[in-house]
């Protein structure tokens, strides 16, 4: 049976980029938040004020029985770690994945922050996770092939010694928190479905320094990297163009 694939007119990308740009916005205030001593439950508090005070809705709050408006994940943690009282340390880094609903149309973006200082290998990883992002996003043009995302995130990643996550993908979005396609970080060119003009997808690599198995902790929502290594995860909401990608998650002045 074939799943269903959305194209959207200027009018839902417009609506999409609105609910997107809260995001990226709310991680622009979340970053100034984040130093050592401040707990993740602060942030949390902080991000669902932000986000309701801006006419939206905390999208991951409820969502299949998440409990909380933002999932901040540290140091080993890949994604969806739930935030606590548990307090950021220095040289910690900590992954902050925002989703927000707004009028009927969702956002979806992430950023992985260094707390205070950290050390220069590190910075290499959430350098090295940023710019394969921005390499996947690039490939996000009407007439590519989903492949062509996963590999030029895939190859920039080993590249530079570190691996992907294979168990957890990026997708597409709108009018819903996830939709067709499922966009893996990792894969070959030239595979998988065909990018049309008008999907928009939320392109998301997760990349750990040792190998790219995870697991979930008990509380059956927090990922980590099995071997106990670091892990980064950037991510940007975009819609697919002819003539290129646009980037949906961006705040003002980015």
């Amino acid at each position: 049976m074939a799943k269903t694939v959305y194209l959207r007119g200027k009018e839902e990308i417009d609506a999409i980029r609105e609910a997107a740009r809260l995001v990226a916005r709310t991680l622009t205030m979340l970053g100034r938040e984040i130093r050592p001593g401040v707990s993740t439950q602060r942030l949390d508090e902080l991000a669902e004020a932000f986000i309701r005070d801006h006419g939206a809705r905390p999208a991951f709050k409820g969502y299949r029985g998440f409990p909380a408006s933002i999932c901040p994940s540290i140091n080993d943690e890949v994604v969806h770690g739930i935030p606590g009282g548990r307090t950021l340390a220095e040289g910690d880094i900590v992954g902050m994945d925002v989703g927000v609903e707004k009028d009927g149309y969702y956002g979806d973006a992430a950023c992985t922050f260094p707390v205070g200082k950290v050390g220069a290998d590190v910075e290499r990883l959430l350098q090295v996770t940023r710019e394969a992002l921005m390499r996947g996003v690039a490939q996000a043009k009407a007439g590519n092939r989903v492949g062509d995302i996963s590999h030029a995130i895939q190859s920039h990643v080993e590249a530079h010694g570190f691996s992907v996550v294979r168990s957890l993908v990026g997708h597409g979005i709108g009018r819903n928190m996830h939709e067709e396609p499922q966009v893996p970080n990792y894969g070959s060119p030239d595979r998988g479905p065909r990018l049309m003009a008008g999907q928009v997808l939320a392109i998301e690599p997760m990349v750990n320094v040792g190998a790219p198995d995870v697991v979930t902790r008990p509380d059956g929502w927090t990922v980590v990297t099995k071997d106990g290594s670091l892990s980064a995860h950037f991510e940007h909401t975009v819609a697919v163009g002819v003539e290129g990608p646009e980037i949906l998650s961006l705040s003002d002045g980015d």
